[in-house]
């Protein structure tokens, strides 16, 4: 991945039922399934994208209460090179592949949500291909 400002997709497993704080949303629960979550990144992509793949960090955002428990694990990132704007615009996208998590992620704007439980997967992997995001594999959560 280079330094670029975009998007981000992660897509997150939760291999169990979890209930987690969310800082100022409270206690949430999650349960088993796919994630996806939408995020920008307007200085470093690549550094946005491996703090919230790294455990050992203060928790600022949302994403970061789910990702610092143990049941969530970043399978995928996919990312494009853009602007900030575009960002709630492929949130309501990537919203469509299954269920929005009311709130999350979405406090500095007018969103319903940056996470979506997923319940096809294949939509959301087309949705990302036909946009010609990149797609990072290889990732160590």
């Amino acid at each position: 991945m280079t330094k670029v400002k975009g998007i981000y997709v992660l897509i997150i497993s939760v291999g169990e039922d979890i209930m987690v704080n969310i800082g100022a949303l409270g206690n949430m629960k999650f349960d088993r399934g796919l994630y996806a979550y939408v995020g920008s990144a307007q200085g470093s992509l690549e550094k946005r994208v491996e703090r919230h793949l790294g455990k050992d960090k203060r928790k600022f955002w949302h994403i970061d209460y789910l990702l610092d428990n143990d049941a969530a694990k970043v399978l995928k990132v996919f990312y494009k090179k853009a602007k900030k704007h575009e960002e709630c615009q492929i949130a309501e996208k990537v919203g469509k592949a299954g269920v929005r998590i009311k709130g999350f992620g979405s406090s500095d704007c007018r969103c319903r949500s940056h996470l979506t439980k997923i319940q096809d997967y294949g939509f959301l992997e087309e949705f990302m291909k036909k946009l010609n995001w990149q797609n990072s594999r290889a990732l160590k959560p």
